[in-house]
């Protein structure tokens, strides 16, 4: 099965300010690049201090980026068609579908799952699901809250639950993971 995680870290609390993005290409079952992009945010150069705090990245980190408008071209063909996993989607898919609009650009043509969701039906009866516990649990390796890291975590943790759960297709993943699969 094929898709792709995704992770974006924001500056701000407004969704349309991402200032990275972590994705994890995955073939076959294999992870087979993970890349990550830092952005020059819209609201440049304010930084919510606790966003800062959260991933560590600056305003002098992010300075000599692109905005988001310059990076899609080369993010876009990542997305388009494909089903993207992210944990906490709710959240990715917000800071997406808001910067895009602020952009005044189309969505991509793409479905959506959620990690932290399919992972509630998967290890049942744990207290937390947040992408650190569930790392720690299956001892994935990763940098917390930066973009490239939380994308190649999740993709390792979706890997498994797809491991676990039997999965061969897209087609069986709304019943077995029970878990929906959107649209963008």
């Amino acid at each position: 099965m094929d898709f792709i995680a995704l992770d974006f870290e924001t500056a701000t609390p407004q969704r349309d300010s991402p200032c990275e993005i972590g994705l994890t290409v995955v073939r076959d079952r294999k992870i087979v690049e993970t890349r990550s992009w830092l952005i020059k945010p819209l609201y440049y150069p304010h930084f919510n201090p606790f966003n800062v705090a959260v991933h560590g990245i600056r305003p002098a980190d992010v300075k000599d980026q692109p905005d988001f408008r310059e990076l899609w071209p080369v993010i876009k063909p990542y997305l388009e068609g494909q089903l993207l996993i992210a944990h906490n989607a709710s959240f990715d898919m917000s800071v997406l579908r808001k910067t895009l609009a602020t952009y005044s650009i189309p969505l991509p043509e793409a479905r959506y799952s959620c990690s932290l969701r399919f992972s509630k039906n998967i290890w049942k009866g744990m207290n937390k699901y947040d992408l650190k516990t569930l790392c720690n649990m299956h001892r994935i390796d990763f940098l917390h809250h930066r973009a490239a890291s939380d994308a190649h975590a999740c993709a390792e943790l979706s890997l498994r639950a797809i491991a676990m759960t039997g999965i061969t297709s897209e087609a069986e993943f709304d019943l077995r993971m029970g878990c929906k699969i959107s649209r963008v």
